[in-house]
């Protein structure tokens, strides 16, 4: 399947998630609850994988729990599972093959993103591991930059363990109260894109500034050699 063909359908799939997880759950019946723990896991846990839906499956996960389709319970206990699991491999993985990011290129993990992840977590400390939890790529990569950076383990589980309960429960509840009121449905495609829009608002303004910092600097900088030039000159 062409790339473009590809990325068309994982915008799709996004976009329709209701649809297309109604769709499982008819389908697979039980057995939904291991697909929904695995891709949790992957999308934490994996920094391979930073395009899989989460925020957005987790809203309509819960909205069809609300309908009767899946066990409220369940779903919070697997899926919050999940969600340390995949940190806690992220974090272990990172701390063994981490540092050969810097030094070589390694395929499938884009040197970028981890330095954009890094930046956030000397600015943020150990709370990125909460914080990136609400971000998109930021919540992928936070708990690898943190094996790379050897953070301790326990203050790590700490903060994996409050991100991941706050993160699963906040959009997990928020579908099982909010995603079957009829304007939600209605316009669930136009939700998921609000909660993609919000979630990357963070991410945007920290690249902004990084840029605007970057720019002033380097413009700051070539003033200051101008300068010197130009008394060097006079002299």
């Amino acid at each position: 399947m062409p790339i473009l063909e590809l990325l068309l359908k994982l915008i799709d799939v996004v976009l329709h998630v209701d649809a297309y997880l109604n769709i499982l759950v008819v389908s697979l019946g039980i057995f939904i609850y291991i697909l929904l723990f695995l891709i949790i896991f992957a999308e934490t846990g994996l920094v391979v994988t930073p395009f899989l839906p989460g925020d957005s499956l987790l809203f309509a996960t819960g909205a069809l729990a609300a309908q009767g389709s899946m066990h409220i319970g369940i779903l919070f206990f697997i899926l919050t599972a999940a969600a340390l699991l995949g940190d806690t491999v992220n974090y272990w993985v990172g701390a063994y093959v981490g540092p050969r990011v810097f030094r070589e290129n390694v395929r499938f993990v884009k040197r970028e993103h981890v330095e954009r992840t890094q930046q956030f977590y000397e600015k943020y400390g150990g709370k990125t591991i909460v914080i990136g939890r609400f971000l998109p790529i930021i919540r992928t990569f936070a708990p690898f930059v943190a094996g790379i950076a050897t953070m301790n383990y326990a203050r790590f589980l700490l903060f994996n363990i409050l991100g991941g309960i706050a993160w699963v429960g906040l959009f997990l509840f928020a579908g099982y109260f909010f995603g079957n009121i009829p304007l939600v449905q209605e316009n669930f495609s136009l939700v998921v894109i609000a909660i993609i829009i919000l979630s990357l608002i963070p991410v945007v303004h920290e690249l902004l500034k990084a840029s605007f910092s970057s720019s002033l600097f380097s413009s700051s900088q070539a003033h200051s050699e101008n300068s010197v030039k130009i008394t060097q000159e006079k002299k």
